[in-house]
Formats: C-alpha cells, sequence, structure tokens
C-alpha cells in the first residue's frame, strides 16, 4: 500500500497539470473500481476546474469549481500518467517493475490546457469519489481521522495527549489511523530506529505520571517529521507496485535503515546489533534490539 510520502509525491506531480485547468472529457472505462464510482461520474466533472489539490493523509483532494471535492485513493497498485505536448511519460528506473498496462486504463481525464491524464490500476484497489466540500471532514473517508503528521499539531504534547494511559503497543498506536493519519508500517519503522524506541513498548511509556511528554516523545515528533520529508524529497519508498507520476521510482528504500533488512548489520556506528524482525497484527516490524531496548 503506498505511503503518505508516495501519496504526497503524486499530488506534486499531478498538481502543475491539474491545478487551474478544466476537465473537458472525462472517459470512465468500468463501472466500479473498489467501489462502485459516483452516480454521474464523468458528467459531474466535465467542464469543472480544478482550483486546488490537496491531500488528507493518504488520499488525494482536487478541489472543484463546482463545490465539490474529487477523493482518489490509489489503493495498492494505483498509478497517474500525464500525457502532455505529445510526450507520454513512461516507466524509468525501477525498484520492482510496476506491470501497469493499457487494458487497465480505468479513467481517463482530458484537460483544458492539453494535458491527459490517465488513472491505471492492475489490481482495482484504488477508488474516487465525490463529496461536497462542506462534508469533507464529516465524510465516510475522513470521519475519525487522525490529525495529520506533516502539520504543525504534531508535537510531543500532542503525543502524550493520544497516547496518555495507552498500554498498546507503541508501533500499533502510531499506525492507529483514529491518532495520527498517513503513517504506514515502512516509516514507523524508521522513525521508531532513530528515536531508539522498542515497538513493542507500551505507547503510555511516552507519557511522564503527571501527564507530560517524554524527551523521547518530542524526539519521535520531530523524527516522525524528518522521515516522512526525506521520504517526499526522494519520491517515496515506492515499493512494488507505486510509482511517481513521471513514471520513476524513489529512491528513499536504499536508505533504509531497519526496513526490510532482517539479519543485516545495524548501520548505527559502534553498535554490533544486527536487525532483527518480528510480527506485530500481522504485519512485519524491523528493529535493532541493542538500539531500541
Amino acid at each position: 500500500m503506498p505511503e503518505l510520502p508516495e501519496v504526497e509525491t503524486v499530488r506534486r506531480g499531478l498538481a502543475p497539470a491539474m491545478v487551474g485547468a478544466r476537465f473537458t472529457k472525462v472517459a470512465q472505462n468500468r463501472p466500479d473500481l473498489r467501489f462502485p464510482f459516483p452516480e454521474r461520474f464523468a458528467k459531474r466533472l466535465e467542464g469543472q476546474e480544478v482550483t486546488s489539490l490537496g491531500r488528507r493523509a493518504k488520499y488525494l483532494l482536487a478541489d472543484l469549481s463546482s463545490g465539490e471535492v474529487l477523493v482518489m485513493h490509489l489503493g495498492m497498485s494505483g498509478r497517474f500518467l500525464v500525457t502532455k505536448d505529445g510526450a507520454t511519460a513512461e516507466p524509468g528506473s525501477f525498484y520492482q517493475t510496476p506491470g501497469g498496462q493499457s487494458p487497465h486504463d480505468h479513467v481517463v481525464f482530458t484537460l483544458s490546457n492539453g494535458a491527459v491524464i490517465t488513472y491505471n490500476d492492475t489490481r482495482r484497489f484504488g477508488f474516487m469519489d465525490l463529496v461536497p466540500r462542506p462534508e469533507i471532514a464529516t465524510c465516510r473517508h475522513f470521519a475519525g481521522m487522525g490529525i495529520e503528521p506533516l502539520g504543525n499539531e504534531l508535537s510531543g504534547e500532542t503525543i502524550a495527549r493520544l497516547f496518555e494511559g495507552k498500554r498498546t503497543p507503541l508501533k500499533a498506536a502510531l499506525l492507529d489511523q483514529r491518532l495520527i493519519a498517513g503513517l504506514g508500517n515502512i516509516y514507523v519503522c524508521e522513525a521508531l530506529f532513530r528515536t531508539g524506541l522498542h515497538p513493542e513498548a507500551a505507547a503510555g511509556s511516552l507519557v511522564s505520571k503527571k501527564g507530560q511528554p517524554t524527551q523521547k516523545a518530542h524526539v519521535l515528533a520531530e523524527v516522525i517529521r524528518d522521515v516522512l520529508n526525506e521520504a517526499v524529497a526522494a519520491g517515496g519508498s515506492t515499493l512494488r507496485d507505486h510509482a511517481q507520476v513521471d513514471g520513476t521510482l524513489g529512491y528513499f528504500q536504499h536508505r533504509f535503515k531497519v526496513y526490510d533488512r532482517e539479519g543485516e548489520a545495524c548501520v548505527t556506528p559502534g553498535c554490533k546489533g544486527t536487525v532483527a524482525r518480528l510480527v506485530q497484527s500481522g504485519r512485519s516490524t524491523f528493529y535493532c534490539p541493542k538500539c531500541q531496548k
């Protein structure tokens, strides 16, 4: 599943082609993806201008001049290709080959600036929806969703407020989208390693008896932002099928310190530990037993 940096990478790639342009034609090639398309999906888009393109957690949000928001989720293998001025972005250097093919081009957006944006999704786990802007925060996609990890709200104090009294393992708490939205398995493993926190430690251990954030809580908030921003700058981890809109895959995976490095030596200078793997809630966790006690 693409994580927040992958989605932010796609947003930044799509924005120049979409923002300020109108949908002149929308080709919907099937009735559904993971869920059915909204009623009159293509007709509700045609003629509308994209006034902004944002992101909420792992969702892309295109504000339209009609007052509706085009909500887009990439699922596991969704990708966009942008064609403009006779040139189509083609796949470049891949960590693992995406494998998108024309039979899986499910939606084609033609825009007034000459750009054509194709949504390709081999597994069809992605989806699109149209939601009135005033209802976006309370709609089924975002109701109850936690804070943005890249926003100003994430701090040691916020972590203390969210985690106080929780015996839930720290990694599970960080992956709880009701608390912090958009964090995924890869970057939580990396953030916990950099902070020196064990993934099985109780989430409440980051809060003092007086309800104040510990020093580690402050550090964790900063490290989460750092890890995500580094991944966005590098183009995301882009494992398996996920690609940037220009067809290339990012290279943040080459910077992983623990993720997917089971049995390899810890990269911390002076540490003689070995990266280990454990399973939490059915998902692999990678960590250094010596650095993260």
